[in-house]
C-alpha cells in the first residue's frame, strides 16, 4: 500500500472553498463548523474514542512518574511514606485536568485536540526540579510559567511566531510529528527497545528482544497493526477503533490463557510481559477519585529555596518547551486534518493556543504537572474527527475514567500503539511538499523531522530547525527574508540549548 493511499484514507482536506456552499444544519453544526469541515457527528464520536484510547495511558503512567518521586523534603507528593496513596491522588488530578481541559478545547478552541499531562514536563519536574525543592514549590514554578504563556497568547505574540515560520518548515514539523508518533508507537509496543548501557555499544536501540520478536504482547501489536492498516486501506469506518478494540480482546484472551504478566515483576524486568497495563477484566469497576492535590502549590517557595536566577532558568526552560511543543503539535495535527488555509495558517488558532496556555497553569494548580496538547490526537483525526465535538467526547471519557478504572487499565500499549504507527506514517508522506532544491530549506527541514523522534522532543526539533534556517539563509545573502521574530526565537533557543554552560558560568546549582 503506498503512503499516498494511506494518507488519503487517514486525512480529509479542509478546504473552505469546497465546503462553504454547504449550509450548517442547526446551531450545533454552525458552532462547531461540522458541515463546513466535511465531518459528521458519528466521525467525531469515533474520533473522540480513538484519541482517548490512544492517550488514556497517561492516567496510569503519570502517577508512576511523579506519584513515587521523593522531593527535596524527603516526602512523597501527598506527604508521608504511602506510595499507594500518593499515586492514587496523582491519578485523580491527572484524569480531572485532562477531562476539563480537553472539554474546554472542544468548546473554545473547537478543534479535535486533546490535552493532558505532558510526559516531557512531568519527567523533567520529577527528576530535575523536585530534587531541589518541595513538590508544591515545583508546581508553583509551573503556575508562573503558565501565566507567562497566557500573556504571550493574549498579546498575540505566540500566534505571530507561528505565522512567521516558513511554510516548508511547517511541513517539516508535520513530518517530524509523524515520525515521532510512529516511533512512540514502536517503542511503547516493545518493537523498538533501548539497548542497556552495559552492552557497550554505540547503537542506542535494537529490534525487539536481542534482535528478535518475542512474546504474546508483540503478537498483539502485529495483529493490531495488520488489522488497522487493512481496514484503513479499505476505507472502513471506525478502522482505528476496530483495531484497538479487537487487539484488546485478543490481549485479554492471551493473558487469560498464557499469562504473560507485566513487564516488571517484583522490581525485575520481564521482557515478554505487557508494557504498562496487563489486559485483564477487573472486578472493581467503581471508585471515588482522590482530589486532595488540588491547590497544592507554592508560587514563591521555589524562588526562595534555590534563588531567583536558578528558579527563573527553570521557568524559562519550561516556557520554551511548552511554547514550541504545542506549536509543533498544533501545526502537525492541523496539517494532518487538512485544517490549514491556503496561506498555511490555522483559522482560529488563537483560541487553541489560549486553551493550551490555560493547561499549563491548570496543571500547576492541580499538582498534576503541566498539561499540553497531545500528538495522540492524531488517532482521532485519523478516524475522521475535525471539530471540537471529538474533544468533548475525549474529555468526557477522561472524567468518567476518574471513577471507572477499567477504561484506563484494560488496554495495553500493544493494543493502542498500532493506531499511532499507522497515522504517523501517513503524516510522513507530507515530506513531498518540501522544496528539496534549496539547501537552506532541506537541512533545517531534515534536522527538524529527524531530531523530534531521536531526542523525544518536539521543541528540540523545532529549535534546531529554526536556528539552522536563520544561519543558512543569512549565509545565502537572503537575511532580509527572515522574519524578525525568527531572529528572536532562534536566539532564545540558543540560550535554551546552552543552559548547562550558562549554569556553570553563573555558578548555578542543579
Amino acid at each position: 500500500m503506498s503512503t499516498d493511499r494511506l494518507q488519503q484514507n487517514t486525512q480529509q482536506d479542509y478546504r473552505p472553498e469546497t465546503y462553504r456552499q454547504r449550509r450548517p444544519v442547526g446551531s450545533v453544526d454552525a458552532f462547531f463548523r461540522l458541515t463546513e469541515r466535511g465531518s459528521t457527528v458519528g466521525r467525531e464520536v469515533r474520533g473522540g474514542f480513538a484519541t482517548f484510547f490512544a492517550m488514556s495511558y497517561i492516567v496510569v503512567l503519570n502517577p508512576l512518574i511523579i506519584g513515587t518521586v521523593v522531593d527535596a523534603n524527603d516526602s512523597l507528593i501527598v506527604g508521608g511514606d504511602d506510595v499507594g496513596e500518593s499515586t492514587i491522588a496523582v491519578a485523580g488530578v491527572t484524569a480531572l485536568t485532562a477531562g476539563v481541559l480537553t472539554i474546554l478545547m472542544g468548546l473554545i478552541g473547537r478543534y479535535p485536540f486533546a490535552l493532558a499531562v505532558g510526559l516531557g514536563f512531568n519527567s523533567f519536574l520529577a527528576v530535575g526540579v523536585a530534587s531541589q525543592m518541595s513538590w508544591p514549590e515545583a508546581m508553583g514554578l509551573v503556575v508562573v510559567e503558565g501565566v507567562l504563556v497566557i500573556l504571550l497568547v493574549l498579546t498575540k505574540v505566540r500566534t505571530a511566531v507561528l505565522h512567521a515560520i516558513p511554510g516548508d518548515l511547517k511541513t517539516a514539523i508535520s513530518v517530524g510529528i509523524g515520525l515521532f508518533i510512529a516511533f512512540i508507537g514502536l517503542v511503547d509496543s516493545g518493537i523498538v527497545r533501548r539497548i542497556p548501557d552495559a552492552a557497550g555499544t554505540t547503537v542506542p536501540v535494537t529490534f525487539g528482544i536481542g534482535g528478535e520478536l518475542q512474546g504474546w504482547p508483540t503478537m498483539v501489536f502485529i495483529f493490531g497493526l495488520t488489522v488497522t492498516t487493512i481496514l484503513v486501506m479499505r476505507r472502513v469506518r471506525g478502522a482505528i477503533i476496530i483495531g484497538i478494540i479487537s487487539s484488546t480482546i485478543l490481549a485479554i484472551i492471551l493473558e487469560a490463557v498464557f499469562h504473560p504478566g507485566p513487564s516488571i515483576v517484583d522490581g525485575q524486568p520481564s521482557p515478554t510481559g505487557w508494557r504498562l497495563n496487563v489486559p485483564t477484566v477487573p472486578t472493581d469497576w467503581f471508585a471515588f477519585p482522590d482530589l486532595q492535590l488540588l491547590g497544592n502549590f507554592d508560587v514563591v517557595g521555589g524562588f526562595t529555596r534555590i534563588g531567583v536566577l536558578a528558579a527563573t532558568m527553570i521557568v524559562f526552560a519550561l516556557l520554551l518547551s511548552d511554547f514550541f511543543d504545542t506549536m509543533g503539535t498544533v501545526v502537525g495535527l492541523s496539517s494532518q486534518a487538512g485544517l490549514m488555509d491556503k496561506q498555511g495558517h490555522i483559522p482560529g488558532v488563537g483560541r487553541v493556543l489560549f486553551v493550551d496556555s490555560l493547561a499549563a497553569t491548570a496543571g500547576g494548580l492541580a499538582s498534576s504537572s503541566s498539561n499540553t496538547a497531545y500528538i495522540e490526537s492524531s488517532a482521532g483525526i485519523g478516524e475522521g474527527a475535525r471539530t471540537g465535538i471529538a474533544s468533548l467526547v475525549t474529555g468526557g471519557l477522561f472524567l468518567v475514567a476518574m471513577f471507572s478504572t477499567p477504561l484506563v487499565t484494560i488496554i495495553p500499549f500493544e493494543a493502542a500503539t498500532p493506531a499511532l504507527v499507522v497515522v504517523g506514517l501517513a503524516m510522513v508522506s507530507q515530506i513531498r511538499r518540501i522544496n528539496f532544491t534549496d539547501v537552506a530549506i532541506v537541512v533545517p527541514a531534515l534536522l527538524t523531522a529527524v531530531l523530534m523522534p531521536f531526542t523525544y522532543s518536539i521543541s528540540v526539533g523545532v529549535g534546531t530547525g529554526l536556528i539552522s534556517y536563520v544561519v543558512l539563509r543569512t549565509f545565502q545573502g537572503r537575511a532580509r527574508e527572515i522574519h524578525a521574530l525568527l531572529w528572536v526565537v532562534s536566539f532564545l533557543f540558543l540560550l535554551y540549548f546552552a543552559v548547562h554552560p550558562l549554569r556553570e558560568l553563573f555558578g548555578i546549582g542543579g
